[in-house]
């Protein structure tokens, strides 16, 4: 029964992952389980948008997607581009039919959905005239809304503060047993995860229990942040951030 339990939904042995002769990670070995909650991080063009499309890809109708852009349609109200989640489930008369009247029992459930989402009083206001947060949820509510058991968002919470994004997080947990999420908050990924996987210049640097791990281990896939102060440290007071091949990758290194 345990092995049975820990058999990956997916699994990389040593594969390039890119676009066509463009490799973006190469040698990759990782795999992914049921009931785990991955936090993706490191610098934009480290390869996070590729290995989640990978994954889409091998998960296929297991998965809720959540993009970087969102993905929405500016001219059509909240309420549509919530119910897009579900339009592979309806008939194209079905769906032509709700752009003019909501259906009833769909009307209903986005509703409850978007005010979870502090999308109260929204459902009708095209999706154009909202702030960057607010366009966020909705994405949000849209994947949410397809009801899968696996969460896949590419930087899904970038765009509301700490708090927000916190609530939003556990939001995603309560509706989807396994799930992989790409941002930038070090912070959020260490409190809020069971594992982290880093990238770092094309390469999985890091694959291990978010308890395992250090902040100055998760800055260091972050080597190009600004710093306040320019200047370096005294020599008592210096903190080193580790070197790349030191971080803890489960799978050892090529």
């Amino acid at each position: 029964m345990e092995g049975e339990q820990r058999r990956p939904l997916v699994r990389f042995d040593g594969e390039d992952l890119g676009h066509g002769e463009h490799i973006v990670l190469p040698h990759l070995s990782l795999a992914l389980y049921a009931g785990e909650r991955v936090a993706l991080l490191g610098q934009s063009g480290a390869g996070k948008s590729t290995l989640l499309g990978e994954l889409r890809a091998r998960l296929g109708r297991q998965v809720a997607w959540c993009p970087q852009h969102h993905g929405l349609v500016p001219q059509l109200a909240v309420y549509h581009n919530v119910f897009m989640g579900r339009l592979p489930e309806h008939s194209a008369l079905t769906n032509l039919w709700n752009l003019v009247r909501p259906l009833r029992r769909s009307w209903r459930e986005v509703t409850a959905l978007c005010d979870e989402l502090a999308l109260a009083g929204l459902m009708r206001r095209p999706v154009g005239e909202l702030s960057g947060g607010q366009r966020q949820r909705v994405a949000i509510a849209r994947a949410l809304y397809q009801a899968r058991p696996l969460f896949l968002g590419d930087e899904p919470v970038a765009s509301v503060d700490p708090h927000q994004a916190l609530r939003l997080l556990e939001l995603i947990d309560a509706r989807h047993v396994t799930s992989v999420i790409a941002l930038h908050q070090r912070e959020l990924a260490l409190t809020h995860f069971d594992r982290v996987w880093g990238l770092r210049d094309g390469r999985l640097v890091i694959d291990a229990r978010a308890d395992q791990l250090t902040l100055a281990e998760l800055d260091a896939l972050y080597p190009d942040a600004d710093r306040s102060d320019p200047s370096p440290p005294p020599d008592d007071s210096a903190e080193t951030l580790p070197n790349v091949d030191a971080l803890p990758c489960a799978r050892g290194r090529p």
